[in-house]
C-alpha cells in the first residue's frame, strides 16, 4: 500500500477542506493508497514564535484578524512571516527532517503556502527522488516565496492557467506542472442532489417567491456580514438572506438577537454548504477561492468586493471573476444595495448564469489521477465521466424566471451530471 502525506493547518478554512477533499475521494475511489493529514501547526508548534510572545498560534491569529475585518497592511504582515520563516529555516528543516525519517511515505503534499521551501528541502534530503507535491489552493500564486518556490524539485498542481504560467516563469518545466481544471472541492459538492430549492427555503422559514442570496465569508466568518444585513434591510428590496457564520458563534447570536424586516435565516459552523447554495440565487461574500470554486460548482454567479483590506493573495481572485464574467466586483460592501440591484437585473443575472454554467471543475477527480502518476502507476480505466440527464424544473426567485443547475452523483468510477433544465 502506498502512503501519503498531505501537510495542512487551519489558518483560514480552505487548506484543511482540501485535506480532507482529496482524503475523501482517493477513500471512495479504493485505490489502496493511506493518506495521513498532518497539521502543520502541531508538528512546529515549538518553533511558533508569535504563540511564544502572545499566546495565540499563527494560525488563531490569522483567524482572528479575518474575523474582525483587521486585513488593512497585511501585506506587510505578510511579508514579516516571511522573513521570520526565512530566519528560522534551518531549525524548520532539521525539526521536519526527523519527523520524515520517523513517519517514512512514497509521496509528500502541501496545501500550505510559505512553508514549501523547507518542507521540500527536508523531504528531498530524507528521501531523494520521492515525489514533493504543492497543490495550490488558491486561484494563483502571490510571489515570491508564496506558494511556488524556484527549486527543481517541486511539483506544482495549479487549478488556473495563471497559476501555471507563474510556475512556468519561476524556472519549472512542463514535467513539473499540472494543470487542473479549478479547485479541489469536497466530493459532495457533487454528490447527486434533486431537492427543491423552494422546499429548502421553506425549510429555512424563508418565503419561497423571495429572491435569495447565500452570504459566506469563509468558516469563521466576519462582521462585516452583519453591516451587510444592515444595508440590504434598510433599502425594503425583495430579497431574503442564508448568513453562514461559521464559527464565528458571536456573529450569529448578534444576528440572530435582532429583529429585520427581511427574512434571514442564520447557520453556524455547518458541513451542508453545498446544500444550502441550493436554495439560493447568488453568493455575497469575500473573494476567497474556496468560496467561489463553490459557488461555480452550484451554479451560483457571486457578488464579491476587492480593496486595500482584500488579502493580497485573494486580489486576483476578483480579476478571474470579471475575466469570466460570472458576477459582479465592488470597491466596497458600502454599495452592496446597489450590487444586489443590479445582481437582480433579469438580463444581468441571466448573463452572469451563461458564464457561470460554462466553468466547470473536475479538480476533485483530476487530483487523485496526477498523484498516481507521479507514483508510477497506470491510469484508472474508468475515469469519471459526465453524463447528462434531465430532471425536474427549480424556480428562481428573481423575477419568477426558470434556471438551470447542476447536481452531480458519483457511482463507482463514473460522474453523472445532472441538470435541471
Amino acid at each position: 500500500m502506498k502512503k501519503i502525506h498531505v501537510v495542512f493547518h487551519d489558518g483560514g478554512g480552505g487548506h484543511r477542506n482540501a485535506a480532507v477533499a482529496l482524503q475523501t475521494v482517493i477513500s471512495q475511489q479504493q485505490r489502496g493508497w493511506h493518506l495521513e493529514l498532518i497539521q502543520f501547526q502541531d508538528l512546529t508548534d515549538r518553533l511558533d514564535v508569535l504563540r511564544k510572545l502572545t499566546g495565540i498560534r499563527i494560525q488563531q491569529q490569522y483567524n482572528i484578524l479575518l474575523q474582525n475585518g483587521w486585513t488593512l497592511g497585511s501585506i506587510y504582515l505578510l511579508r514579516v512571516l516571511q522573513a521570520t520563516i526565512r530566519l528560522f529555516h534551518r531549525p524548520i528543516v532539521n525539526l521536519l527532517e526527523k519527523f520524515w525519517r520517523e513517519r517514512p511515505a512514497d509521496l509528500l503534499i502541501s496545501v500550505i503556502p510559505h512553508f514549501n521551501r523547507q518542507i521540500c528541502e527536508s523531504w528531498t534530503k530524507v528521501y531523494p527522488g520521492r515525489p514533493f507535491v504543492t497543490m495550490i489552493t488558491d486561484l494563483a500564486d502571490f510571489p515570491p516565496r508564496f506558494w511556488i518556490e524556484p527549486i527543481k524539485e517541486q511539483y506544482v498542481i495549479a487549478g488556473t492557467e495563471k497559476a501555471a504560467e507563474q510556475a512556468r516563469s519561476m524556472g519549472h518545466d512542463d514535467a513539473h506542472i499540472f494543470l487542473s481544471s479549478g479547485m479541489i472541492l469536497r466530493p459532495d459538492f457533487y454528490l447527486e442532489d434533486i431537492s427543491d430549492p423552494v422546499e429548502l427555503r421553506e425549510g429555512m422559514s424563508l418565503r419561497p417567491d423571495l429572491p435569495t442570496a447565500i452570504v459566506l465569508f469563509g468558516g469563521h466568518g466576519s462582521k462585516v456580514m452583519y453591516d451587510i444585513t444592515e444595508r440590504l434591510n434598510a433599502t425594503g428590496m425583495p430579497l431574503q438572506l442564508i448568513l453562514i457564520c461559521g464559527r464565528n458563534e458571536e456573529l450569529a447570536a448578534k444576528l440572530r438577537a435582532r429583529q429585520w424586516r427581511m427574512p434571514i435565516h442564520v447557520v453556524g459552523f455547518t458541513k451542508e454548504v453545498h446544500r444550502l447554495m441550493r436554495a439560493a440565487d447568488f453568493l455575497i461574500g469575500k473573494p476567497g477561492p474556496g468560496s467561489i470554486a463553490e459557488a461555480m460548482v452550484q451554479k451560483l454567479p457571486v457578488l464579491i468586493e476587492c480593496n486595500a483590506w482584500t488579502l493580497p493573495q485573494e486580489r486576483y481572485n476578483a480579476e478571474w471573476v470579471k475575466q469570466k464574467g460570472v458576477g459582479m466586483v465592488l470597491k466596497s460592501f458600502e454599495d452592496v444595495a446597489e450590487g444586489v440591484k443590479r445582481m437582480l437585473d433579469p438580463a444581468a443575472l441571466a448573463e452572469f448564469r451563461r458564464n457561470v454554467v460554462a466553468q466547470e471543475n473536475r479538480a476533485v477527480f483530476e487530483i487523485p489521477e496526477i498523484l498516481g502518476k507521479l507514483l508510477g502507476e497506470p491510469p484508472q480505466n474508468a475515469k469519471p465521466k459526465a453524463e447528462f440527464i434531465p430532471v425536474s424544473r427549480g424556480m428562481l426567485g428573481a423575477a419568477g424566471m426558470r434556471e438551470s443547475r447542476a447536481g452531480v452523483r458519483i457511482i463507482g468510477w463514473r460522474l453523472k451530471v445532472r441538470f435541471r433544465a
